[in-house]
């Protein structure tokens, strides 16, 4: 056993050690702000972005509330799962020992639990994911005198050891809002039938530290006819760092200016780079959209409204 670390097997499961190590966890560490929301907004699995070790690509995930597929209750589900396996030669098969870490901010320590298995664990196609059911109780990593969750902050951390380390450890910060800010904009069409572009877009708005428009397909996106397409989107996501992702919670409401029969959608989606913009293909049909008995198009006037909640972002460093 190394110098600073101490170790029990007390209440875990067989074949588990768990240990405390005053060493930081030397590939990955996951900072999450305000725990609890993932709860509220129902994140009942959260995966971080890919780090690498021994010469795979790794993630952590971690179910808040337990792996309700392995119907685990009152405690915090955590696993180290392989990544990119896609690049793998086929019958790809890769022996890894890792440890899961949980940092104690009064003892500025760290809980450390890994399997005994001293080849490790067998990842394979059909087997991707190994970790910890039980990882630790609600009831103990909640208890401030342990440190775990301070302020609704805490800290996980992954080793993995495969072979012989290739890179240097990356850190992932998860920053959830606890109670997050509804920002509303309207958006008023004026000509709408003299339309002639394949895509409208609003005014370009600042929400949080980014910005947003919303996009209008008059004809629908990609051609698929007899639709009016809605979308929410990032104005400037090639201006996104590298790895950065944002959970939004958003409404599109086409408004009904005759008697208050507003068409609307509303959608949670996480944000990035490579995924840019969500919204509804099928928003509404051109027949629904053009009824003279209702106002949605009304003197050639079309107004919009987005209502829009940032509730958390991810941000990785190295």
């Amino acid at each position: 056993m190394a110098i600073g670390e101490s170790c029990s097997q007390a209440s875990l499961p067989q074949g588990d050690l768990r240990s405390t190590s005053e060493a930081p966890p030397a590939h990955y560490i996951l900072n999450i702000q305000q725990f609890s929301s993932l709860t509220k907004h129902n994140v009942e699995r959260y995966e971080s972005h890919e780090f690498e070790a021994g010469g795979y690509k790794w993630k952590l995930v971690i179910h808040p509330n337990g792996n309700k597929s392995k119907k685990v209750g009152e405690f915090i589900s955590v696993y180290l799962a392989i990544a990119d396996t896609t690049s793998l030669a086929p019958g790809w098969e890769v022996y890894g020992a890792f440890k899961i870490f949980l940092l104690d901010q009064n003892n500025d320590t760290y809980l450390k639990l890994e399997d005994e298995r001293i080849n490790g664990r067998r990842f394979h196609r059909l087997r991707t994911e190994w970790g910890f059911d039980q990882f630790i109780s609600l009831e103990e990593f909640g208890d401030s005198n342990n440190g775990y969750l301070l302020g609704d902050n805490c800290v996980f951390g992954a080793e993995v050891y495969v072979h012989k380390e290739r890179s240097k450890g990356k850190t992932e910060s998860l920053s959830m809002v606890k109670d997050a800010v509804i920002y509303k904009r309207t958006w008023r069409i004026s000509n709408y039938t003299k339309l002639i572009a394949d895509c409208e877009s609003s005014n370009v708005f600042n929400i949080g530290d980014h910005k947003w428009k919303v996009q209008l397909y008059p004809n629908g996106k990609g051609g698929i006819g007899g639709y009016v397409s809605l979308k929410l989107a990032l104005a400037e996501p090639e201006k996104l760092p590298s790895g950065t992702k944002i959970l939004v919670e958003f409404t599109l409401r086409m408004v009904d200016q005759l008697d208050s029969r507003h068409y609307s959608g509303k959608a949670s989606y996480w944000f990035s780079a490579s995924n840019p913009e969500w919204g509804w293909q099928r928003f509404i049909t051109h027949g629904t959209f053009f009824q003279t008995n209702r106002g949605l198009l009304l003197k050639d006037v079309c107004c919009i409204e987005a209502e829009v909640a940032i509730h958390g972002e991810v941000t990785v460093f190295g």
